[in-house]
């Protein structure tokens, strides 16, 4: 029987646990709430106090419970091979890399890393159980290296513009080239530079992914199958009409008010990168944005970096591992959605 104490610890997990942006399922909220109301300068000083002590207290928990030193790196990748191979969406990729380009000081970009497999298998898996709908939806993925999160994600059915630097873009090309040329792709996938920092390309920012949503709950209504193909945050009075639309009526408002996502698998690496990637993501994405970030557990000093500077604009949530792939889980890798406040 709980005590007391565990009983109120229990209560405050629960609480955490909420549904972010498009993604249908729960993830656990990384915040500390402020304890009481102050003059403006004061207050956000306490709200800086509050983003360190959440980033604090997640990087505590990651290494405390997930012990990733402990851990085998590479568990779904071998970098010294010229050839990633796996199955994904019905189909056999073949993801092509360079092993020589890791002997170049801050190239990582042109191998696999299991944060990218984890990510890519996630989506796949999270599509399949019609948690996270990605047909039609506008998909930006930061520093795509090999591509194979936005392969997945084209194949998923989204509209997908992969952006990396411009000396890693040839190889990013030829495996888009390799593993896109189904017949039955669902959706698309088109190769741009972007350097994050500067500014971007009109084409990834317009038409605006964020279509509509201002005043929307934040749990979000399922559309079966006879009512739509995806799960969604709708406006108020779309809540009160939802249960006499016509289903081609909902199907419109649906596509309407769909929620692109944004992906990243390893771009947290170094704190001289955390700034500039915080910068294309304020950039790229709007109300209706969901990011999907994925990373390597190698430097909590980085990462917590990370999550303090994030927590100013962006509400994060941490998805727990019984969401991945069963097949794709490591304890070096972590999942996190995050929205615009």
């Amino acid at each position: 029987m709980a005590t007391g104490t565990e009983e109120v610890v229990l209560k405050e997990e629960e609480e955490r646990m909420v549904r972010m942006g498009s993604y249908g399922g729960m993830v656990r909220l990384l915040t500390v709430t402020a304890t009481a109301k102050s003059e403006e300068e004061e207050e956000e000083k306490e709200k800086e106090q509050c983003s360190y002590e959440a980033a604090a207290e997640e990087i505590m928990l990651l290494w405390g419970i997930q012990q990733p030193t402990l851990s085998k790196p590479n568990a779904f990748v071998s970098q010294a091979c010229l050839e990633l191979k796996l199955d994904a969406c019905g189909h056999s990729l073949s993801i092509f890399q360079s092993p020589s380009s890791l002997n170049t000081p801050g190239v990582t970009g042109a191998v696999m890393w299991d944060s990218g497999v984890v990510l890519g298998k996630f989506l796949e898996h999270a599509s399949d159980a019609e948690l996270l709908p990605l047909q039609g939806k506008k998909v930006v993925e930061l520093g795509s290296g090999c591509g194979l999160v936005g392969c997945i994600a084209a194949l998923l059915g989204g509209q997908v513009v992969l952006t990396d630097l411009p000396d890693r873009l040839r190889l990013l090309r030829k495996n888009i080239e390799v593993n896109l040329r189904h017949g039955n792709m669902r959706g698309s996938a088109k190769v741009m530079e972007f350097t994050w920092g500067d500014d971007p390309d009109p084409e990834l920012t317009e038409p605006p992914p964020d279509l509509g949503r201002t005043q929307c709950t934040r749990l979000p209504l399922y559309a079966g199958s006879g009512r739509g193909e995806c799960r969604l945050a709708l406006p108020p009075f779309m809540e009160r009409l939802l249960p006499s639309l016509e289903p081609e009526t909902y199907r419109s408002w649906a596509k309407a008010f769909a929620i692109a996502p944004m992906l990243g698998s390893d771009v947290i690496y170094s704190e001289e990168a955390v700034l500039d990637l915080l910068s294309a993501l304020q950039q790229l994405s709007g109300g209706e944005t969901t990011i999907f970030l994925a990373g390597e557990l190698r430097n909590d000093a980085v990462l917590e970096y990370f999550l303090e500077c994030a927590m100013k604009d962006f509400v994060i949530g941490r998805l727990d591992q019984r969401q991945w792939h069963p097949e794709y889980c490591s304890s070096r890798v972590v999942l996190y959605v995050l929205v615009r406040k």
